[in-house]
Formats: structure tokens, sequence, C-alpha cells
């Protein structure tokens, strides 16, 4: 795909979605943050079989999009761009923990997570 003249790398778009939701799949496992911010969400933090399908499917949809986004400001030589795009996702976060009462462990874990994701994203794209 083309976006003015520069290549989008699909396969860097691949890996960076793929390698973030991986690293989300870390970051909110009990090994991590995933106790205390489930605590601080207020749910059980079952097993993986246990996972809601939905919020999987739009997890994976939200990183696929996301990297998306980065991969055409890498095409444009855009970083800024894309550090933009990660700050206002991760600002849109906080928002939304703080109007759902969240604990603020449970707020900076989440956005937290959408920061580590977006450099994931970039660094994939300087990879691939």
């Amino acid at each position: 795909m083309e976006a003015d003249g520069a290549s989008i790398s699909w396969l860097a778009i691949i890996v960076g979605a793929v390698a973030a939701f991986l690293v989300g799949w870390l970051w909110y496992s009990p090994k991590l943050f995933g106790v205390k911010w489930a605590e601080g969400v207020g749910v059980d933090l079952g097993s993986a079989d246990e996972m809601p399908m939905a919020a999987m499917v739009f997890q994976i949809l939200g990183m696929l999009l996301m990297s998306w986004v980065i991969g055409i400001t890498a095409a444009q030589n855009a970083l800024f761009t894309a550090i933009l795009v990660i700050l206002a996702i991760t600002a849109l976060i906080l928002a939304n923990g703080y109007f759902a009462r969240k604990s603020a462990y449970a707020i900076r874990t989440e956005a937290g997570f959408i920061i580590v994701a977006g450099i994931i994203m970039i660094i994939a794209q300087g990879i691939f």
C-alpha cells in the first residue's frame, strides 16, 4: 500500500500489533500488574480461558488499528504524529479511568500499557 509515495510495511504493522498484544497479556497477568489492576477496576482475575471474548477481539482490533496508524506515520516520516496519537490515546484512557473511578494504580497500569504498546509498534516499524 502506498501513502503519498511511501510504502507501508504490513509486516511491521502485524508484528507490532501482535507483539503489543502479547506484551499486554503479560502486562495484565499476575506476574506483573494484573492482580492490583483487577482490584482497582473491580474484576476477578481469572484464567486465560475465562477472558471475555468480546474484550479480546476489541483489544486485538485496537492494537491492529493503532499499529496501522503508526505504520502510516512511519511511511510519512512523521514520528511526532505517532507520538501525538499515542499520547492522545493515553489521555483518553486516563480520562476514562477517572470517570469510571478506577484506582490510581489501575489507571496508571492501563495508560502505561498504551505507551509501551506504542513504543513496541514504533520499534517494529524501525526493524521491519
